[in-house]
């Protein structure tokens, strides 16, 4: 996720401070890791640098003043054209499931370890989705919530899936694992 990206999201519905993009960013990603201040005010200075936001005036309210920022022409040409690139499927497994079954079977005589490494995984993914499940079906929960864990929900399923045809071939690995 590219947080500049959401920042500029956010600024295309109107002027915002850097606490409300933490805020928004945080509430309405829900699933994201929350933004640290830190991180909003370096990304904001970056979009100052590069023309894509302008500041647009202190807010004076009952706390302290704050600087809001404003979306520049570039920045909204430069977020349509983020939002219109399809993102490439990735080149590489990068599962460290995936690399614990291998190392098991690296690492044993038998594929015991490797199938009680797999249960165990596909138990906790069942858990996963279970809570997720519970989850989206609160009435109180927003569409970004629901979003979310359906999102995480289809992903576990699909590891799950593989952790079952794995689990059908952990011997045949094993044993092409024993012969190299």
């Amino acid at each position: 996720m590219s947080t500049a990206f959401v920042l500029l999201g956010l600024l295309a519905r109107g002027p915002r401070h850097g606490y409300e993009l933490k805020r928004e960013h945080d509430n309405r990603l829900p699933r994201a890791r929350p933004l640290a201040f830190g991180q909003v005010y370096a990304t904001i200075g970056r979009l100052i640098r590069d023309g894509l936001i302008d500041e647009a005036g202190q807010d004076k309210g009952a706390g302290p003043e704050r600087m809001s920022y404003v979306l520049t022409e570039q920045g909204r040409e430069k977020l349509a054209g983020w939002l219109a690139a399809v993102e490439e499927p990735a080149p590489h497994v990068q599962s460290t499931v995936l690399t614990k079954v291998i190392v098991a079977l690296f690492g044993s005589d038998d594929a015991v370890a490797a199938r009680a490494y797999l249960s165990a995984q596909r138990r906790a993914h069942v858990n996963r989705m279970r809570e997720l499940t519970k989850e989206r079906s609160d009435p109180q929960a927003s569409i970004a919530d629901v979003a979310a864990a359906d999102y995480a929900i289809q992903h576990l399923d699909a590891d799950v899936r593989w952790m079952q045809t794995t689990l059908d071939r952990v011997d045949a690995l094993h044993r092409e694992v024993a012969r190299s």
